[in-house]
């Protein structure tokens, strides 16, 4: 995406350094890899996140003679041609209790840039081997994947077909999330979200059931939304080449570049799929993006019954590190204004760091609530729960979604919504509900691997089914014979004109009406 949503969810600790034994020799990141514990220190106006933490079971005797079969596997397919001399991988398995290793043989590519990739295979092999969410790889046995990439690989001359090779052994798993990036995609991916970024200003991501590449949003007065760039929109091509097969962050990097230069892209229209008027090519150009995650803004409203009342409004575009923060200033200076109730916007979220988006939910929530669960690969379910957190407003909330909605911002509409303190107004959201490690490996590129994933605190599955709003909101429910006679459309502002707002005031009076401030 660009930027690339940073779906940071868990994050192993830091990997072992490679070790040099033999002729080539890999040290993989062990089994002390545990779940990121997301811990926040307690602050004095909120309580902390309380999440459990896991150390990985040691292989047990099934996996060890499995192992030890693959090593023989290896040993026969590969050193039948390896007329080079051979290196060893050693996968290490290193928990409180015990270690176990495996020794793997292979043949040293002649290349010294392909070398280094085949290190990086094994790496990569060995953390999907230790934490993909899907035991069984999605039905194959990935102990033969890693023979047959590595013969694929030992003939090539460059890096980059190399890790193609890599990209094509992941992609058999059948999620789009789990990918390899390059050296230079991964320090992309790590730029802050507070940076200036050199692009066109569009947040893109994989659908999950195609694959293909869809716009979610574009930055506000971007050269994206300038040239006509709409949400749903789907990528076809970067400067004349395909985007099929490639991944979010690799298809970023492609619109990424210096401002001031051009970069043409094909889209085809989410309005008429199909229709070859559909598609077109626009040439946009790159400028220095600012990214500004927060705004806000106090809306006048007048209730059915004629009282006048101020309700605060806050649109959030992306989850950074900022994110809660800011939020926490813009709502303090809000009730320093005697607001009423509040609008939580995060339609065209595409998410971000999803450590962000729990934070965000204790601005908002009492009590040890549960935030979110975790269900591992082996079906063991975690929840995430605050710690004597204490809300800066009790105040009536709505919160607004749509089908740009993803990963973070469904993760917070649904504690908000599960918990009983918001209703949620809008369109069935997104639907990505998925945990990603991501671990650095020995040259500098980077290893996304999809580890497990969030269930809402009412246990519903978020992951390609996605949360549906408890009132729908469309546009055509500006003609709605409901009475909205009440706003004077003289002064109505863009915000008071947006039908989904509209839609949230009306619900929201409804609250207080019963006198059920949240």
């Amino acid at each position: 995406m660009e930027p690339l949503c940073r779906n940071l969810d868990f994050k192993p600790t830091h990997c072992l350094p490679i070790s040099t034994k033999f002729i080539n020799s890999v040290s993989l990141p062990c089994h002390s890899h545990r779940l990121s514990c997301l811990n926040r220190r307690r602050s004095k106006n909120r309580g902390g996140l309380m999440v459990p933490c896991a150390w990985y079971k040691p292989e047990s005797e099934t996996q060890r003679s499995s192992s030890r079969e693959l090593m023989t596997s290896l040993g026969k397919g590969l050193f039948g041609f390896a007329a080079a001399a051979a290196a060893f991988a050693s996968v290490c398995c290193d928990s409180p209790a015990l270690a176990e290793s495996l020794t793997v043989a292979f043949p040293v590519s002649r290349a010294r840039e392909v070398n280094t990739v085949q290190r990086t295979l094994v790496e990569a092999w060995g953390l999907i081997r230790e934490t993909f969410v899907d035991p069984t790889f999605n039905h194959q046995d990935w102990d033969s994947k890693l023979q047959q990439t590595m013969v694929e690989m030992f003939p090539l001359r460059s890096a980059d077909a190399a890790y193609t090779k890599i990209s094509g052994m992941l992609s058999t798993l059948g999620d789009p999330f789990t990918r390899i990036v390059s050296p230079k995609e991964y320090q992309s991916f790590r730029i802050g979200s507070d940076g200036n970024l050199q692009g066109v200003g569009l947040f893109i991501a994989a659908e999950p059931k195609t694959g293909h590449l869809v716009v979610l949003s574009c930055v506000e007065g971007s050269p994206a939304e300038r040239a006509g760039i709409h949400e749903g929109d789907e990528l076809m091509e970067i400067n004349g080449e395909r985007v099929d097969g490639i991944d979010g962050e690799a298809a970023a990097q492609k619109l990424r570049g210096r401002a001031g230069t051009a970069v043409s892209i094909k889209i085809q229209s989410s309005k008429a799929s199909g229709s070859d008027s559909s598609i077109r090519e626009v040439k946009v150009p790159r400028e220095y993006i600012k990214l500004s995650p927060l705004s806000s803004a106090i809306i006048p409203h007048k209730t059915a019954d004629g009282r006048l009342t101020k309700t605060g409004y806050v649109k959030l575009t992306a989850f950074s590190q900022t994110a809660a923060a800011d939020m926490e200033l813009a709502i303090h200076e809000m009730e320093s204004q005697d607001v009423q109730a509040y609008i939580l916007d995060l339609r065209n979220n595409p998410g971000g760091l999803v450590k962000a988006g729990l934070d965000v939910a204790q601005i908002w929530l009492d009590g040890d609530e549960t935030l979110v669960n975790t269900v591992d690969r082996d079906g063991n379910m975690s929840p995430i729960s605050m710690i004597d957190g204490h809300a800066i407003t009790h105040d009536p909330l709505v919160v607004l979604v749509n089908e740009g909605s993803a990963s973070a911002s469904e993760i917070l509409a649904g504690a908000l919504h599960d918990n009983g303190r918001a209703i949620l107004v809008g369109h069935k959201t997104f639907g990505k509900g998925k945990i990603q490690s991501v671990t650095e490996l020995h040259d500098g590129s980077a290893l996304f691997v999809t580890v497990a994933k969030y269930l809402s605190p009412a246990l519903h599955d978020i992951d390609q089914v996605g949360i549906s709003p408890d009132v729908q909101c469309t546009a055509d429910m500006l003609n709605s014979p409901k009475d909205w006679s009440f706003k004077e459309k003289s002064s109505v502002s863009s915000l008071e004109a947006d039908s989904c707002i509209m839609v949230a005031e009306h619900e929201l009076d409804i609250q207080q009406s019963k006198g059920t401030a949240s």
